[in-house]
């Protein structure tokens, strides 16, 4: 169960709520809608008034031991519910708990203050309801749009705009940047350092200068332990609905399309563009001044040294389509084996 102390919870909400709220399933026929539901849970926790959801068939066989008084499940799924459980059919069963679990955990209440503890420099203009923590510097001519919240120790460069609804949790950092609204940068993040450039020199190198700027779209997911360099000449851009995991590193003049999500530990080298709805396995690297194209998919632990088209899947070091690689290790195998029988 989530503990109280760090998660605030709402409710409950009635079953016709719900359904209202996500668009993405009906009131069964001779339900009440009025049914009062007072927590969304997994599977192994839902018990009596709770929701719960099934959306792989591995944990078909905590379906079958639950107690969850509904269960949002796949229409092939529905009949596999167990005695006294609701099933709640949609084809996007993962998305409608999402979607209901935001309803009973929205996060913090939004609270408006200024701790006295803050600096902020001349010419910041800030918007309403802000929650601004302890030892927070913001930079001369920075912008924060309504409903900000900055943790404790954050820094706001001079001339950083953080749209409306922007958070930035302890510890981060944020510098030659500009965030839409809605974004979330979480702990120890660093957006906007300047990048690894310099130009190599067999008695001192030369550090080139940064002079662009990181560009962050709308509704964006920043994690813990970042980093996202600035822009050496060109701006670093990150689109909209991206979702970066912890520890990754996107070097400057990255370009990163719209809906992409960035898995933790991978590494983007510099100039490389991604399209939209890019997927990145964890730990994957990405080799400088390369194009991926829309709607590729990376696995993990992959190196990607060469430009991907449209829809591309591809796995290995180098990375090479998903099913050449398989081939190849089942190739690999075959050679290794004689008879069947490992040597």
């Amino acid at each position: 169960m989530p503990d109280a102390r760090f998660h605030r919870r709402l409710g409950p909400f009635t079953l016709g709520d719900l359904a209202q709220r996500t668009g993405l399933f009906k009131v069964p026929d001779g339900v009440d809608p009025a049914l009062p539901i007072n927590d969304a849970l997994p599977l192994e926790q839902a018990g009596e008034g709770c929701l719960s959801f099934l959306d792989n068939r591995k944990y078909l066989p905590a379906l079958e031991k639950t107690s969850a008084q509904f269960c949002v499940i796949a229409p092939d799924l529905a009949d596999r519910v167990p005695e006294g459980t609701i099933a709640l059919a949609t084809p996007h069963p993962y998305l409608a708990f999402a979607m209901i679990s935001q309803a009973f955990y929205p996060g913090d209440a939004p609270v408006s203050q200024v701790h006295a503890t803050a600096v902020i420099e001349d010419g910041v203009v800030l918007g309403e309801n802000l929650n601004i923590g302890a030892h927070v510097v913001i930079g001369a001519g920075a912008e924060l749009g309504d409903g900000v919240v900055l943790g404790a120790n954050v820094s706001i460069g001079p001339g950083v705009v953080s749209g409306a609804g922007c958070c930035s949790d302890a510890n981060a950092s944020l510098e030659s940047a500009i965030l839409g609204e809605r974004v979330h940068v979480q702990a120890g993040a660093r957006v906007g350092p300047g990048g690894f450039g310099f130009a190599p020199h067999p008695q001192r190198h030369v550090a080139v200068p940064q002079v662009g700027r990181v560009l962050i779209g709308n509704d964006c997911h920043v994690g813990a332990n970042v980093c996202i360099a600035r822009g050496s000449g060109h701006d670093t851009i990150i689109g909209n609905n991206v979702w970066i995991d912890n520890l990754v590193q996107i070097a400057h003049n990255v370009e990163i399309g719209d809906g992409s999500i960035i898995v933790a530990q991978v590494g983007i080298a510099g100039s490389s563009k991604l399209g939209q709805f890019v997927q990145l396995g964890g730990q994957s690297g990405v080799s400088g001044h390369v194009t991926i194209g829309n709607g590729v998919k990376v696995g993990a632990l992959s190196g990607v040294m060469n430009d991907q088209p449209d829809g591309a899947a591809v796995l290995g070091q180098p990375a090479i389509p998903v099913r050449e690689f398989w081939r190849q290790l089942a190739a690999i195998r075959r050679l290794t084996t004689k008879k069947g029988t490992d040597r």
